[in-house]
């Protein structure tokens, strides 16, 4: 009988996941962790699917997520925060160092939770009269050991992950206030969508911040600026400063300049 060449099945959408989803614990064995971004750009999928994937092998207890990633069980050897407070440390401190160049005596000023925004209460532990207004636990023990600034703690359920209360108490609470500054920390910046987040809860106790707001800033490092955030906190127009330790792209500068927001290398 003479033979027929058929053509070969396509895979099906539940063998290309399980193929995946076992590259994926090889690449965890090969390295600690990883981000949702990289594992989207080396598998080409959406990062959408990286989280549908690292869900599932969460609930079989095969990884651990992490803040804007993943990591074999037990790969976490210290909380969440503290490891992000070490991330970029060199960076972050210098960045800070040039922010708290935007802060006088005598002003109001809101930190977010974010580890930047620590460093920054840590630069400023010498400048009096100032009133700082925060939902980190963090920030909140720094400030307590400068003599001469005042401290009010948004309060509400704890985050964990963020040593931070982002619910709605906290929001109340924060819109009692105008602060002559706000800053807040950002997960991604797109020249397009703005300063990004990953956190949903996060996302929007910083947008909630923005209208009371007089002025606000944002630090953040240059591997921001490679990052994609999903959850939108907040436009160019929002943002009179932003302090970083690179110049950003070419895209980003742009946006930046049309919208007037100040760009403060260190």
């Amino acid at each position: 009988m003479e033979s027929l060449d058929l053509p070969a099945r396509a895979p099906s959408a539940r063998a290309t996941q399980a193929a995946r989803l076992a590259t994926l614990l090889e690449l965890l064995e090969q390295r600690g962790q990883w981000s949702i971004g990289e594992l989207a750009e080396r598998f080409d999928v959406s990062e959408e699917t990286i989280r549908r994937d690292v869900r599932q092998l969460e609930q079989a207890g095969r990884v651990q997520k992490i803040h804007g990633g993943v990591c074999l069980p037990g790969g976490v050897l210290e909380p969440p925060y503290r490891q992000r407070l070490r991330d970029q440390a060199e960076a972050k401190q210098r960045i800070a160092e040039r922010a708290a160049a935007l802060v006088r005596p005598g002003m109001t000023l809101l930190l977010d939770s974010g580890t930047t925004t620590l460093w920054l209460a840590r630069a400023l532990g010498h400048v009096r009269d100032l009133t700082v207004i925060t939902n980190s636990i963090e920030i909140a023990a720094q400030v307590l050991g400068h003599p001469g600034q005042r401290l009010y703690v948004a309060g509400g359920a704890v985050d964990p992950d963020y040593h931070a209360a982002f619910g709605s108490e906290a929001i109340d609470y924060c819109r009692q206030f105008a602060p002559d500054l706000t800053v807040l920390s950002m997960g991604a910046i797109d020249p397009i969508r703005g300063f990004l987040d990953f956190d949903a809860g996060e996302a929007a106790f910083k947008r909630s911040l923005l209208p009371q707001a007089r002025r606000v800033a944002v630090l953040c490092d240059s591997t921001k600026f490679d990052k994609s955030g999903f959850v939108q906190v907040a436009g160019f127009g929002d943002v009179q400063d932003l302090v970083t330790d690179q110049a950003p792209p070419e895209e980003i500068a742009a946006a930046a300049a049309a919208a007037g927001t100040a760009i403060h290398l260190v």
